[in-house]
């Protein structure tokens, strides 16, 4: 089968054949339809991570947004047979330990991050094994195509998990969204969905657009603003009558979150989505005496657990949410390269999708 490797950090992919996995008793094969380009991805094809102990090794296949159709299942699977449409969570747990017996396997005690280790090889594939697949493999409504499906796979469903699950953002409550790359725009469109009032933050003008588009009552480019570091928040503050009540760094840098933090409203909460940079290399200090005088809460969140997926598509088909709108350009596996470097200058918009894995 054909698929993306990382040879070596920042360079283009090596895109080969190379043998089929075996999904293992336990799991399932998967042919990949679609599978979205996603900033995590870039990370992975940067080197990030390695202040964490979290650097993807050489050699590993790329690519964590698949959605496709069950070819192959294991002797100890009974959810699945082949056929069946799914979608895969790039937070893959083991369906036993305490974290997924309550709900959050997107933080198993043994997870694996589909994509990004060695025993978890990705989906810039044309086939892909899901291990532990009755818990992690989620069946596709007959409604959702794979190509929205890929959309929804990590930036979508973190979007979600982050606010309607990390933070139960209301009807009526005030978010803001800085950066509106691909889980921005979905946190945009989210939050819509879930009665919220929106302010978008990007440097890109084109991006402020499609998040208006997608939601947005307001936005603010920090181009056109003055310098002043206190000018994003200060801006969110006068739109939204004293801060938000939810507000997320959707891109990782520092001056994001900062900005994000002081964008709360006294009481409010800051998510943090986005994952850092070589610049950052995984810390950013924090107006903590201000958190502290405004009991501002900064709240982690990461991916989403599979048992959330129910209450994912129920809220897609009960609102007019389309997370097809966000796709952007439908891609062949030979041009994830390219569209990884453009990452490097933020010269990706919404969603990027790979279906083409013979191109």
């Amino acid at each position: 089968m054909r698929a993306a490797i990382l040879r070596e950090y920042g360079e283009p992919l090596d895109v080969r054949e190379i043998p089929e996995p075996d999904p293992g008793p336990d799991g399932a094969l998967i042919r990949v339809t679609a599978c979205g380009v996603c900033r995590s991805d870039w990370h992975a094809w940067a080197g990030h991570g390695e202040w964490a102990d979290d650097r993807v090794p050489r050699g590993q296949v790329l690519g964590h947004e698949p959605a496709g159709e069950v070819i192959a299942v294991g002797d100890s699977v009974d959810r699945f047979t082949p056929g069946d449409r799914v979608v895969v969570p790039f937070s893959l747990g083991d369906g036993t330990c305490p974290r997924c017996r309550r709900g959050h396997g997107n933080v198993c005690d043994d997870g694996r991050a589909l994509g990004f280790e060695p025993d978890a090889p990705g989906a810039f594939a044309e086939r892909v094994a899901v291990p532990d697949a009755d818990y992690n493999l989620v069946e596709r409504p007959p409604w959702l195509d794979a190509t929205a499906a890929a959309a929804l796979g990590c930036r979508y469903m973190t979007a979600y998990h982050a606010l309607a699950e990390r933070v139960e953002l209301g009807g009526g409550e005030w978010l803001a969204v800085h950066g509106c790359g691909g889980v921005g725009l979905s946190a945009v469109q989210l939050g819509d969905a879930l009665g919220a009032r929106i302010v978008a933050v990007d440097v890109d003008d084109g991006a402020l657009s499609l998040a208006r588009d997608l939601g947005a009552d307001e936005v603010a480019n920090p181009n056109d603003l003055c310098g002043d570091e206190k000018a994003v928040p200060d801006r969110i503050r006068t739109l939204t009558d004293g801060g938000a009540d939810v507000s997320m760094d959707a891109l990782g840098i520092a001056e994001t979150c900062r900005n994000s933090v002081r964008s709360a409203r006294p009481r409010g909460t800051h998510v943090q989505v986005g994952l850092t940079t070589e610049a950052e290399r995984g810390e950013v200090s924090l107006p903590t005496d201000w958190m502290t005088r405004w009991e501002v809460s900064f709240v982690g969140s990461r991916g989403m657990p599979p048992t959330s997926y129910d209450d994912l598509f129920a809220l897609v088909e009960a609102t007019d949410v389309d997370p097809a709108a966000l796709v952007s350009d439908e891609l062949a596996l030979s041009e994830v390269s390219e569209r990884l470097a453009a990452m490097e200058e933020y010269d990706a918009r919404g969603v990027e999708v790979v279906t083409d894995f013979e191109g």
